[in-house]
């Protein structure tokens, strides 16, 4: 029932139903996300790409790769020519804000934490000191 009226929860059937007629599966990342690609050239000369999303539709869950190829920056998906890693890189992570997982630095009010004295003892400037 879900999926007939709401788009924010992966996506709806109508689409879907659109998606799988006119165009063929590229690949899944690693969130489970799917991408296609149409088969036919569209009106801008190029083919559309698209993204489902495994569950909630939180376009921060695209990694890079995948966000390249999406936006036509990159001609080839990761499946078939992955991205160089360098050393120095991280894996990718979706953005956690709002949820339970988000980063709170010591002293937030979320952490419970206390404040450094340093950042407390703040005194404002007044033009007449």
């Amino acid at each position: 029932m879900l999926k007939l009226f709401t788009w924010w929860n992966s996506v709806t059937l109508g689409a879907l139903f659109d998606i799988k007629r006119r165009s063929r599966l590229v690949g899944e990342d690693a969130y489970g996300n799917r991408y296609f690609e149409d088969r036919k050239v569209s009106v801008e000369g190029r083919q559309r790409r698209y993204v489902i999303y495994r569950g909630l539709a939180e376009p921060s869950k695209v990694p890079a790769d995948w966000h390249g190829w999406l936006h036509h920056t990159l001609d080839l998906p990761p499946t078939e020519r992955p991205l160089a890693r360098q050393s120095w890189e991280t894996d990718h992570q979706p953005n956690l804000t709002g949820t339970v997982f988000a980063y709170r630095p010591q002293g937030s009010l979320k952490a419970e934490g206390q404040r450094r004295q340093a950042d407390s003892d703040y005194q404002a400037w007044t033009p007449d000191a």
